[in-house]
């Protein structure tokens, strides 16, 4: 019979990462999440046993029970090439030292950690250096790489991220290796519903309407409007889901459909970044929904990884 490694989840979301361990065999016992919408949907999928709602800086350290496995997506806004790099001078680039508390407090035999590729480069790598000496200090052995959703997940989604993998016993570092890439076998317009939507998804009559008609000249690719204008994504990939598309609907990917252009819908969104159908996601304060979505994990990435981590585990 094989061991059923223990996991608790900092910065849960909506559980993404949460997911890929509970896939591979894993047990949940504990995990932390701030934003009450998104703890909503959590305690959708995977009740409300051991969420604790709450910001992690008021939990102390002996209220949180020991746990094989510690994950953490500590919040990366302030390390992404989108938003202002300001790091560890932002209070929510600290909260990595958060993470650093509970694991100096709780021994987990496996750190998982997931943020953003920039991270590596942020100012001027000394942001990576001293996450990468704090997990040292603590005694643990690292490893990392930068994966790329559709090479790493065959998911049509353009979403670089970096995966830190920290083991306390060097010996099972030795056995665990990232993994390969794969084949990319479908485009994001398979995952696309093909029957028309509600009106509200339609862009029709937007105020940059000629100009996004203008531009639009390829209808296998899927459009976005950023900081600098309007942008197009690689032909047939969706370019990368970000939280700002609870902010902004016009962050949001959109798409020429059979009936005119539409933005996707939540649940393509999710579909983009693996969660599975049965996967609930709230009907109302769809903003939240597509906030959620862009904060989480790229599913099947995680999966994979998790897969060799537990490999590299007892059995």
């Amino acid at each position: 019979m094989s061991i059923e490694y223990t996991v608790g989840s900092m910065f849960a979301g909506i559980g993404g990462i949460c997911l890929a361990f509970k896939e591979n065999g894993c047990k949940l016992i504990w995990a932390n999440e701030i934003d009450k919408y998104a703890c909503k949907t959590y305690r959708l999928n995977f009740g409300d046993d051991y969420l604790v709602e709450g910001d992690i800086q008021t939990i102390k350290a002996e209220s949180v029970p020991k746990f094989d496995i510690l994950t953490a997506g500590f919040p990366c806004q302030t390390f992404s090439s989108v938003g202002l790099l300001q790091g560890f001078d932002d209070p929510r680039g600290n909260l990595f030292f958060e993470t650093a508390r509970i694991i100096k407090a709780v021994h987990p035999q496996v750190v998982f950690l997931e943020n953003v590729a920039n991270l590596i480069a942020h100012d001027e790598g000394r942001t990576f250096e001293v996450i990468c000496n704090t997990l040292s200090e603590l005694n643990y052995h690292v490893t990392y790489k930068v994966m790329n959703a559709k090479e790493y997940g065959n998911l049509p989604q353009q979403r670089n991220r970096i995966y830190i993998v920290a083991f306390k016993n060097k010996k099972y570092l030795s056995k665990f290796r990232f993994p390969d890439p794969i084949p990319l076998t479908r485009t994001a317009f398979d995952l696309f519903d093909k029957d028309r939507k509600d009106s509200k998804y339609y862009m029709d009559g937007h105020r940059m309407w000629d100009r996004m008609m203008e531009y639009m000249n390829d209808r296998k690719r899927v459009y976005r409007f950023t900081d600098w204008g309007l942008s197009r994504g690689m032909e047939g990939i969706c370019p990368t889901l970000l939280a700002a598309m609870g902010s902004r609907f016009e962050r949001i990917p959109f798409f020429y459909d059979d009936y005119s252009v539409r933005l996707i819908t939540p649940r393509e969104a999710a579909r983009l970044q693996g969660f599975p159908e049965t996967f609930i996601l709230p009907k109302e304060n769809e903003k939240q929904v597509y906030k959620q979505i862009g904060n989480s994990v790229a599913v099947p990435v995680v999966s994979r990884i998790v897969q060799n981590i537990l490999a590299a585990l007892p059995q």
